[in-house]
């Protein structure tokens, strides 16, 4: 697939380091990668030159602009010779390669007949200044905003999808989410849209996007033969990490009652009931696993999804239902008081891990606080912070920053949580729409007030309190 959304792919989930080149006519585009993040990029289109996006991001005057040659060092870099001279700050700099950055790699999506090549090294170039580009948000965006080509039908008409990991479910549309549904590893994507009857353009497209964020691969044979002496996730890996995920589920649920293995609070309503069940069907059908398979793992992919179907017959049924609450024990009061008590305690653990900048540990101990407690948005405002700040989680950051909002519509750190990461993504629409709900929530809320205003959409304040001070987890506003 001569297309860029290909490269990408190889290049960030196999963690690979070197550069795409990109040519096209005249034009000449070079992404370099390190351990499988974006670092650098160079261009010779004009429009997307470091001082073209200085001038459009408003960072340096259209007089420092006809004038940049001047201000160009011998051997340095442009945004290292105009932060020396103190004509703009290091971080308008960094802002403004990271914007090039991305829109340098988000102009090649437009593009199947330009040619690309892919070249690994060990060794790269030194980083003018440290990136923030998410390379799966970014192929996401790439792909939403090019147009339908044919050559996406090519590649993909006899091709046999299966899923694969799921770590970016959270992304797609529902629609979306009803294509991938329908990947099951036997049939080709053609007869996928036969089955469908959508749009084949759109199925086409989205089938690329899963395909270039890693959640689903291809075969070329509807069975595939087994090398003698084998078992089957051996001879698949990402059969390997389906089974892994399932018997930790199967596990998990034989101590379960209904409302645990769906995932769900006792107080659940029918309409949560149904989403927490169709999420659950759709990762643990049986359906998605080979059948070379031995009958005692067969066996528990069948219990896992008869428990959850189980599960969700009962508890949509409003006899059902009352006839399994009356008949099953509950955690009582004080057991329920020990898991807050716990669920507290990690918590705390875990601000101070933040604090120290070991974010991996505060993860884990966040992931088991919100496991004992699941409606408490000081725990995912954490998370979300922690999330931000690891490379390989910033995607799930946005959905912790969002959750934490929906369970405080009135807390306003959630909103600047959320925007500061919008910023850092190079998406400064979206942060400036953020700080300002953020304000609307918190009128004098400093840092949302200090970013709008380092974004030219507000005035400026002093003082820095609020998401990342010791405000954090301080009164809020109701």
């Amino acid at each position: 697939m001569n297309h860029i959304g290909f490269y990408l792919r190889k290049v960030h989930f196999n963690r690979k380091s070197g550069q795409i080149i990109f040519k096209r006519g005249s034009v000449e585009k070079i992404l370099f990668f390190q351990n499988g993040q974006l670092i650098h990029a160079k261009t010779n289109v004009p429009e997307e030159r470091l001082g073209d996006i200085l001038l459009k991001l408003g960072k340096i005057s259209e007089e420092t602009y006809a004038q940049i040659e001047r201000h160009l060092e011998p051997f340095q870099p442009l945004g290292e010779s105009l932060a020396k001279k103190g004509i703009t700050s290091q971080r308008n700099i960094e802002d403004a390669v990271t914007h090039q950055v991305r829109e340098v790699a988000l102009s090649l999506f437009s593009y199947f007949d330009g040619e690309l090549s892919l070249q690994e090294k060990a060794s790269l170039i030194r980083k003018e200044v440290p990136l923030k580009i998410n390379v799966p948000n970014l192929i996401e965006d790439g792909i939403r905003r090019m147009k339908f080509h044919p050559a996406l039908e090519e590649f993909l008409a006899r091709k046999i999808p299966y899923p694969k990991a799921s770590v970016f479910e959270h992304a797609l549309t529902e629609e979306e989410k009803t294509i991938l549904g329908a990947v099951d590893g036997q049939r080709s994507c053609q007869k996928i849209l036969d089955s469908l009857h959508c749009n084949p353009e759109f199925l086409w497209k989205t089938l690329y996007l899963l395909y270039c964020l890693n959640m689903i691969d291809f075969r070329d044979k509807e069975e595939i033969p087994l090398a003698p002496g084998k078992p089957a996730e051996e001879e698949r890996p990402d059969l390997k990490e389906q089974l892994d995920e399932i018997l930790a589920f199967w596990e998990k649920i034989q101590k379960a009652n209904y409302y645990q293995i769906l995932g769900v609070s006792k107080e659940a309503s029918e309409e949560e009931i149904k989403k927490a069940y169709f999420l659950l069907a759709r990762r643990f059908h049986p359906d998605r696993y080979n059948r070379a398979l031995t009958p005692e793992v067969k066996g528990k992919i069948d219990a896992v999804f008869d428990a959850i179907t189980k599960a969700y017959r009962t508890l949509t049924s409003k006899e059902l239902r009352k006839e399994y609450d009356l008949r099953t024990p509950f955690p009582r009061a004080a057991e329920a008081r020990d898991s807050a008590k716990q669920a507290e305690v990690k918590f705390r653990q875990a601000k101070t891990l933040y604090g120290l900048g070991r974010y991996e540990d505060a993860l884990i101990l966040l992931e088991e606080a919100i496991q004992l407690k699941k409606n408490k948005a000081d725990y995912f405002l954490l998370l979300a912070m922690v999330e931000s700040k690891i490379p390989t989680f910033r995607r799930r950051a946005e959905e912790h920053f969002l959750k934490a909002a929906e369970l405080e519509p009135w807390n306003a750190e959630a909103h600047v949580g959320l925007g500061i990461l919008y910023k850092a993504e190079g998406l400064p629409a979206r942060a400036t729409k953020c700080f300002q709900r953020a304000l609307e929530l918190d009128a004098d809320h400093e840092l949302a007030l200090r970013e709008l205003e380092a974004l030219g959409k507000g005035k400026k304040k002093g003082g820095l309190k609020g998401l990342f001070s010791i405000s954090l987890f301080g009164p809020k506003k109701k």
